[in-house]
């Protein structure tokens, strides 16, 4: 069960590094403009420092999550899962806020927060178990 945990706290560090490229490098581009409801090139121009900052801080919680992926594997489970809660915790989190804020989010905060949800309970129930 924790290698099935760890293997989703994995995917949802992709899908955050995903997230990360897409609103601090990719922000100006139609493509974007459109998986974020965006129509015109002025408002992102607008948004974009928001986008950018916000970007990192999906970075910065797809690296607490995989450098608590290798402590967990290894020999630091205990920190390792430290880490994967602190850093999948606030992903799932952070849906739950997107989901609050609109329901048209709906699928905006599955996709953010579906995987790092699953990797925290079976997290917990690995530890629990084992």
């Amino acid at each position: 069960m924790l290698a099935a945990a760890l293997v989703l706290a994995g995917l949802a560090a992709l899908v955050h590094v995903a997230i990360f490229w897409l609103e601090s490098i990719a922000w100006m581009r139609p493509q974007t403009r459109r998986v974020f409801g965006m129509a015109s090139e002025d408002d992102a121009r607008l948004t974009r420092p928001l986008a950018f900052n916000q970007g990192f801080y999906n970075l910065f919680l797809a690296v607490i999550a995989a450098v608590g992926i290798v402590l967990a594997a290894g020999e630091a489970t205990a920190a390792g899962a430290a880490l994967v809660f602190a850093g999948c915790g606030s992903m799932a989190a952070a849906a739950v806020v997107l989901l609050a804020t609109s329901r048209r989010f709906a699928r905006a905060a599955a996709v953010q927060g579906v995987l790092p949800g699953l990797a925290v309970a079976l997290l917990a129930a690995a530890l629990v178990a084992g």
